[in-house]
């Protein structure tokens, strides 16, 4: 492989990388202020749900313990703006969590029990199918406090919370609400095969589609089916993972039956000050990202998202945990390269906090074929486009 030139590198990161950044973080603004404004009309409307934020902060068990507050601050002080609600998955295609109000002391279910019930509560002869790893069951009883409302039949069945019927009631709230706030020229709810609920947002570059995902944030406990870290592991270094692992989790309605584990304040805390030994994993990251955007695999709905890279990022950050695995650039890009190829290839990314979930286990195979190929054509001539 003949590597790439730094003039190389620098024109692309100029007329790409940066370009896309300022296109990203202006529509990122702009679906902010829509989606804060949508969802304190749905607060207001019902004290289950919360509004989006800044801060990062909407849970009021973090609100009411000073000493989190205080690491969190401090972990962010000086960092890039922090949009802990948006995930972005693609430059017009956000994931939004809204959070939920009225759940608080969490606990992990000890006793395991089958479910005989629909979604919609009719009775079954045979069990419904255990979560899988990355998801849970969630009975209202986890919490030493609970309003009155999440007990109602409306979201509870035989006391599990469900994600289903919660995203039934979450559903028609964005709908009158994008009446009640005269959003209907700006917002538009789309028609959805599953429960979940997804919006277009018109912003002034282009339409955005967002999918808006209640969500239970649990500060300060971390789930024991995340093992995690590994032993014997260098990276992150041990600070860190005690205050990561001090932020908690969260459980996201995306599904029928089941809460869907979501580690973003973790995710967030890991990128913050990758490079702060002079390396260029973050470097590395934005160009990888750019080149799946403008080659690799583009489009609305790509098989492979910014998240995908950043868990190849994490993995190999883990492999090469040394500062002098991050002193070149076209090595440590390529090395990140090689090993997105090798996990699309295989059809196969293990999540970086359940090492038994496969990230890519439903992903269309044919698509990844396709990536797969367009990896390796770069990595026989690592060449950067620039039209």
């Amino acid at each position: 492989m003949k590597p790439f030139t730094d003039e190389d590198v620098e024109i692309y990161i100029q007329s790409k990388v940066e370009r896309r950044h300022y296109l990203v973080s202006k529509a990122v603004e702009e679906v902010q202020k829509i989606i804060q404004q949508l969802t304190a009309e749905i607060s207001y409307k019902a004290v289950r749900f919360q509004a989006i934020s800044n801060s990062g902060i909407h849970n009021e068990n973090i609100k009411d313990q000073p000493a989190l507050l205080a690491k969190w601050s401090a972990m962010l002080r000086g960092k890039r703006p922090f949009h802990p609600s948006i995930q972005v998955l693609a430059p017009s295609h956000f994931l939004i969590t809204v959070p939920l109000r009225g759940l608080t002391g969490y606990r992990e279910a000890q006793v395991r029990h089958w479910r005989y019930y629909t979604v919609n509560g009719a009775k079954l002869l045979s069990s419904v199918r255990d979560p899988e790893e990355l998801h849970q069951w969630l009975e209202v009883e986890q919490f030493s406090k609970s309003l009155q409302q999440w007990h109602e039949e409306d979201v509870n069945i035989e006391g599990d919370l469900v994600p289903a019927k919660v995203l039934v009631v979450f559903r028609e709230l964005v709908e009158k609400s994008i009446v009640s706030c005269n959003l209907s020229s700006k917002v538009a709810v789309l028609e959805s095969f599953s429960s979940v609920v997804r919006v277009a947002v018109e912003t002034s570059e282009s339409q955005v589609e967002v999918e808006l995902v209640p969500a239970v944030e649990i500060p300060t406990c971390w789930p024991e089916k995340a093992r995690w870290p590994r032993c014997l592991k260098r990276w992150p270094s041990q600070e860190k993972v005690q205050c990561i692992k001090s932020l908690g989790f969260d459980l996201l309605a995306r599904s029928n039956y089941h809460w869907q584990l979501c580690f973003s304040r973790a995710e967030h805390i890991l990128m913050e000050g990758l490079d702060e030994d002079g390396g260029c994993r973050m470097k590395c990251f934005r160009v990888m990202r750019q080149m799946k955007e403008d080659v690799w695999c583009a489009g609305n709905k790509p098989v492979i998202t910014a998240y995908h890279l950043q868990t190849v990022l994490f993995w190999t950050c883990e492999k090469y945990p040394r500062t002098k695995d991050w002193r070149c650039f076209p090595e440590a890009f390529l090395r990140l390269v090689q090993k997105l190829h090798k996990c699309v290839s295989q059809h196969f990314l293990k999540h970086y906090f359940l090492k038994n979930t496969n990230l890519l286990k439903y992903a269309n195979t044919s698509d990844l074929d396709m990536v797969a190929s367009k990896l390796a054509v770069f990595l026989e001539k690592p060449v950067f486009c620039l039209d």
